[in-house]
């Protein structure tokens, strides 16, 4: 699997990610070609989004801001991924040499735009609760402040979880080589490399998980069955059709990210098959920050709207916040 042999490795010093260098080559590069499509569609679409976010007038609104926010964070999350992913398919067999502060830094940056992702859909649903359950009070109580504070606090809460991680993973002794069987230094992927007792680490990674996978998904599900309660309750049924697509298409992204996230990093690591997680992260590497731009907005009449009035330099006329499609 390596062509780096075991007397020449550093453990202070680097780790090798195999990713898929075990695999032929012939099917290596049908994977570069299939996920380098994906990565520059997802660049553009968030790009897209984050760009009409902030010039368009019409889409300077709490939900647009946090959409802008949430394709931000999506287009560093890939940024940090992506890249060293598709290169790994291209090098010659033996998996990619990194430094040990390189592959701290990656894992941070991971755990910390994951974090912060996971607390800004937290947000997201509260905005569509206080619009939808509030609306009589929802100018008042979603002012610009209180987004920019959220999402402040979303980001710093990712991040001070991402170090509190980082560095209880990397002082621990690593005496198990240094190749980690992943694409990038995921967490459990590396904290299998440890030796000693990793009880302490182990524990603190499904309390992170605790905290941002299984709490903010709660208050997203009771945020939007109160939603669904609401709407359900007034209105015609053109309009009941159009808030149901809204939480309809909030509740797809919010199962399909936590969803990945659970089934990743909710498990103890001796349940774990390293050679399966590596599968299934080509899903939220590539296929989900992909989704989020087709959910969320890219079918949005405001979005397109705006889309138009750029491309042809017209100025917007009423604005109307539109429910998501």
């Amino acid at each position: 699997m390596s062509s780096w042999p075991d007397s020449n490795w550093t453990a202070a010093q680097e780790f090798v990610i195999l990713g898929f260098s075990g695999w032929p080559q012939g099917l290596r590069l049908l994977l570069f070609a299939f996920l380098l499509p994906l990565y520059l569609a997802t660049l553009a679409g968030n790009l897209l989004i984050l760009g009409l976010a902030i010039v368009e007038p019409a889409l300077h609104t709490p939900m647009y801001f946090f959409l802008g926010a949430l394709s931000a964070v999506e287009v560093a999350y890939t940024l940090v991924l992506t890249p060293r992913m598709l290169a790994g398919f291209l090098l010659p067999p033996g998996g990619q040499a990194v430094a040990r502060a390189t592959c701290a830094a990656q894992m941070g940056l991971f755990v910390a735009l994951g974090g912060s992702e996971c607390l800004l859909l937290a947000a997201m649903a509260l905005d569509r609760y206080l619009a939808i359950c509030r609306p009589l009070s929802y100018p008042q109580l979603m002012t610009t402040g209180l987004c920019w504070c959220l999402l402040a606090s979303c980001c710093a809460g990712g991040s001070i979880l991402a170090l509190g991680l980082t560095t209880a993973i990397f002082q621990l002794p690593f005496c198990r080589g240094g190749l980690v069987n992943h694409v990038f230094c995921d967490l459990p992927a590396v904290l299998v490399l440890a030796c000693g007792n990793r009880q302490l680490q182990e524990r603190v990674l499904l309390a992170a998980c605790l905290l941002l996978l299984v709490l903010p998904l709660a208050l997203i599900l009771l945020s939007y069955t109160r939603v669904l309660v609401v709407i359900l309750g007034v209105g015609g049924p053109a309009g009941r059709r159009k808030a149901f697509n809204t939480v309809a298409s909030h509740l797809t992204v919010a199962v399909l990210h936590y969803g990945c996230a659970t089934a990743m990093y909710a498990r103890p690591l001796s349940s774990r098959d390293l050679e399966e997680d590596k599968l299934v992260s080509l899903i939220y590497i590539s296929l989900t920050p992909l989704l989020y731009p087709a959910i969320y907005t890219l079918r949005n009449r405001d979005v397109q709207g705006a889309l138009q009035r750029a491309v042809s330099g017209r100025t917007p006329g009423t604005v109307h916040q539109a429910d998501i499609n």
